[in-house]
């Protein structure tokens, strides 16, 4: 019979919890960083951040983010990740800072009120959504709902004039169409930060202002979420008959 061709290897399922909480459990109390630490971006986050904000990060990981930022003098941080393991490691590890909370939450369904944060903000949370994404142009329509109602809940949970802060190897003309949506009320700016070595590899600092309008051309940026796909495109036509046995001819000589 026909030999069963063997399936490849699933990709790691880094939207699952199971595979979180075995790294977590794993690493223990170690620090990882996905996108560097906070001194490779303090230029461009500092300016946005005011010492009295209410502050949430997302999926905060075991990631020394929110004790950087505490240490720094934003002491009203609350993080949240969906693996009780690693919510469980934080809170044993920053136990001695009482500005720094942690819980244990679905960035999909946040259990926050309305406007309850100054700043909302991301490291390579939300390139999780995407991680299984075969093909950055042509989003899967799972994909793109799953990354809508995690903005949604984070612009619920933003109050007026505050800002959601994403920073991910994303580029802008593939993660600019999801955040310029004008149904959740925020403006929309980027900045490219990186080592300065021309070879470093760069990553993108986005800045989402609520209660401030979007400018025009994101709009448009926008619009394409939500445009059907294209039409596969017409099969070529058929060569004329008299070719077919032109080449025919030519083979059997």
């Amino acid at each position: 019979g026909m030999e069963r061709r063997r399936a490849p290897a699933a990709p790691p399922r880094y939207g699952r919890r199971r595979f979180w909480d075995a790294l977590y459990r794993q690493e223990g109390a170690e620090t990882r960083e996905w996108l560097g630490g906070l001194s490779r971006f303090l230029p461009q986050l500092e300016p946005e951040l005011r010492p009295g904000d209410r502050i949430l990060v997302l999926g905060c990981g075991n990631s020394a983010l929110s004790h950087d930022l505490y240490e720094l003098g934003y002491t009203d941080v609350t993080s949240i990740d969906f693996s009780p393991a690693c919510i469980a490691a934080m809170l044993a590890r920053y136990a001695h800072c009482p500005g720094l909370r942690w819980a244990v939450m679905d960035i999909r369904a946040l259990t926050f009120p309305d406007a309850s944060f100054d700043v909302v903000l991301e490291k390579g949370t939300l390139d999780v959504l995407m991680v299984e994404e075969t093909d950055p142009w042509h989003v899967s329509p799972q994909a793109a709902a799953a990354m809508r109602r995690v903005l949604a809940e984070v612009s619920r949970v933003l109050r007026p004039g505050g800002c959601f802060i994403s920073i991910t190897f994303a580029q802008p003309h593939f993660r600019k169409p999801h955040y310029a949506q004008e149904a959740f009320g925020w403006s929309l700016r980027h900045a490219a930060c990186g080592d300065g070595d021309a070879g470093a590899f760069h990553y993108f600092l986005y800045v989402m202002r609520k209660g401030q309008p979007l400018d025009p051309r994101d709009v448009a940026l926008g619009h394409r979420l939500h445009q059907p796909p294209p039409p596969p495109a017409p099969p070529p036509p058929l060569a004329p008959l008299e070719d077919d046995e032109d080449y025919l001819l030519a083979i059997q000589l």
